[in-house]
């Protein structure tokens, strides 16, 4: 596919200053952004979008340059393809540490007080988080959008799943899903429509997940009553597979492949190569760059609109006009490079303004202009899914590093009525070992080296034989809005442009550590049943460590960030309404997972996708 970002596609600060004719103006380029700018130039708007970054992945060879930063970089963390930009800094794992209670940690982008540290983060590049994230695609479950009536837990969506669910589809197409739903047509599970599929037939299930399925078959766990058998099912995902022909009533469906500035046959199917968190080699996993890519080429068509891209344009405060409300424009810091803070401050202006910059960011930028929302509910109830993870070696050969990061998993325990009293979580299967939790394979290269005194052939085979045998479960597990949770600015706390920092307050709540105790007891039970030698090791040292009930765990982040700035049925208990338009400001819309009241055990983006075609559609009205 073609990515054609020219000079006749990128503005100057100038221009962008001097053209009073946009349409929208809409901050970030990531998931959101990108489908808010097809859906609106497809209608005719003209839409200038501003990204933080330089624009240096246009191209297959730019996108390269960062698969090859992440070979080279000793700390494969989720953003070492992406070099350090001080002037639109990220969230960077190596840079979190254990801290006491009430100690502060302003090394890291994002300030946190401890004792509890989250190492939840996000992408600040063109394409946004979709350039690390991992791609699996599950539909929220009903009972998600009204955990409170049901369950008397966190709080009630002010629209349910059939309201969306059209919407699951429109992004289901725009992603690329591979899936099949006849395996996910399960008691519990999502509804589908009657005769619904995915675009591209589901990819397979890894060696290993059929291993674990045939290890654990015939196996129930006893949750509050209720007797629960388990299998592994096949995860929905946003990589190339085989087209379904069956697509889109028989007309089938064509895989987007890499984005380039000329045509190129690569990224078309997922090669398996177990990469997929940080970066796709391929690009046969989606990111937003293919959507902005049918999008800059509507500039070419008369009846459709027109696109501007203003690159290494960070927006510094959203302004109001006092006598309505409404937003009267955006202040922007353009700067000249990464190296230097050196930088301009202009003022964009639109018809309407969409801030899609994930739920930290666009609550960090609304708080730094002065604008906690009627409710005050401006950077509280952040959420992230918990995870805990728990690792072991496996009796047999099980073929680690076959496949995707994740193609199967134990969906059994999304829901029921236990959710009363504990978190509901999924498992996840992983095939890349347990570089997660342990830094594998480099932490076994360096244990047989220092500890067995290993070298030449009997290390090499020392490696293979433990990572041939290695198994990884995740647990995904919910975690409930607290007001308490919640980002904050605070001017003693800036980056390289004086712009405020994120600083985020967050501990775990008590009915998601119930689902982490449980969480633990069942990986037990299914490494038992497996023949598994347990490894799991949670080390007080770690950033992570809690203490649940006089037990130690390690929680993690899954990087789905939420509920910043909620939706809602009032401005009393929300900030934006159902289709994510500021309550208090007529003309401004937050788009993202912000405005997710609940997460459940789904990963994010479908959700954050489908609510981004319920909001065009009211932007175009309001345009119209």
């Amino acid at each position: 596919m073609h990515l054609r970002i020219d000079p006749t596609r990128l503005t100057t600060p100038h221009e962008a200053v001097g053209d009073g004719h946009y349409d929208a103006v809409i901050v970030g380029s990531g998931l959101s952004g990108a489908i808010i700018a097809e859906q609106l130039c497809k209608e005719g708007k003209r839409v200038l979008m501003l990204e933080a970054s330089p624009i240096t992945n246009k191209s297959l060879r730019g996108y390269n340059e960062y698969v090859t930063n992440f070979f080279v970089s000793p700390s494969k963390d989720n953003q070492s393809p992406f070099p350090e930009n001080p002037n639109a800094p990220m969230p960077r794992t190596p840079t979190l540490r254990k801290l006491q209670p009430g100690e502060v940690n302003t090394n890291s982008y994002i300030v946190q007080a401890g004792p509890y540290v989250s190492d939840s983060n996000y992408t600040r590049t063109l394409g946004g988080t979709t350039m690390h994230w991992e791609a699996k695609t599950p539909r929220m479950l009903p009972e998600d959008f009204k955990t409170r009536t049901l369950y008397d837990q966190g709080l009630d969506w002010p629209i349910g799943y059939d309201d969306i669910e059209p919407d699951y589809q429109r992004a289901e197409r725009e992603m690329g899903v591979s899936g099949d739903v006849a395996a996910l047509r399960y008691p519990g599970g999502s509804p589908y429509p009657k005769n619904y599929v995915y675009p591209m037939q589901g990819l397979p299930l890894s060696y290993l997940d059929h291993m674990v399925d045939r290890g654990i078959a015939g196996t129930s766990v006893e949750l509050d009553g209720e007797t629960i058998p388990l299998q592994v099912r096949p995860y929905p995902q946003a990589r190339n597979g085989v087209p379904n022909a069956a697509y889109d009533g028989g007309k089938g469906y064509t895989p987007v492949g890499a984005v380039n500035t000329h045509q190129v046959d690569i990224g078309e199917r997922c090669q398996g190569n177990t990469n997929c968190v940080p970066i796709c080699p391929v690009q046969a996993k989606y990111w937003s760059g293919k959507t902005l890519a049918k999008v800059l080429r509507m500039n070419d068509e008369l009846d459709k609109g027109e696109i501007k891209i203003l690159p290494q344009a960070v927006a510094s405060k959203v302004e109001i006009n006092p006598e309505n409300g409404h937003v009267s424009g955006i202040q922007v810091k353009v700067y000249k490079t990464p190296g230097s803070p050196e930088h301009e401050t202009i003022t964009v202006r639109g018809k309407i303004y969409v801030i899609t910059t994930a739920a930290i960011e666009t609550a960090r930028l609304m708080l730094a202009s002065g604008l906690p929302s009627s409710s005050g509910l401006v950077g509280r109830n952040f959420m992230d899914h918990a995870f805990i993870l728990c690792w072991g070696l496996m009796p047999e050969i099980c073929g680690t590093y076959r496949g995707s990061s994740c193609t199967g998993g134990i969906l059994d325990l999304r829901n029921g009525p236990f959710r009363k009293n504990q978190a509901a979580f999924s498992v996840d299967i992983h095939n890349d070992g347990w570089g997660w939790a342990t830094g594998s394979p480099y932490s076994d290269l360096t244990s047989l080296v220092d500890d067995g005194n290993l070298f030449g052939g009997p290390l090499r085979q020392g490696l293979v034989d433990r990572l041939s045998h290695q198994l990884l479960l995740a647990f995904m597990i919910d975690v409930p809005p607290s007001e308490s949770n919640r980002i904050t600015v605070d001017p003693q706390y800036t980056d390289a442009l004086g712009n405020m920092r994120p600083n985020l307050s967050f501990t775990t709540p008590e009915y998601s550590m119930r689902g982490a105790a449980y969480a633990r007891q069942f990986a037990k039970t299914v490494f038992s049943r497996l023949g598994v030698d347990d490894h799991t090791q949670y080390n007080p040292e770690n950033y992570g460590y809690v203490v649940y009930e006089g037990v130690g765990y390690e929680i993690r982040g899954g990087n789905h960030l939420c509920g910043t700035h909620i939706m809602g049925t009032s401005k009393n208990n929300s900030v934006v309404d159902t289709n994510q338009r500021s309550w208090d400001h007529a003309n401004l819309y937050l788009v993202g997972g912000g405005s997710m009241p609940s997460i459940g055990t789904a990963n994010v983006s479908p959700t954050i996708a489908a609510l981004c075609y319920r909001s065009a559609r009211a932007m175009l009205k309001q345009l119209s």
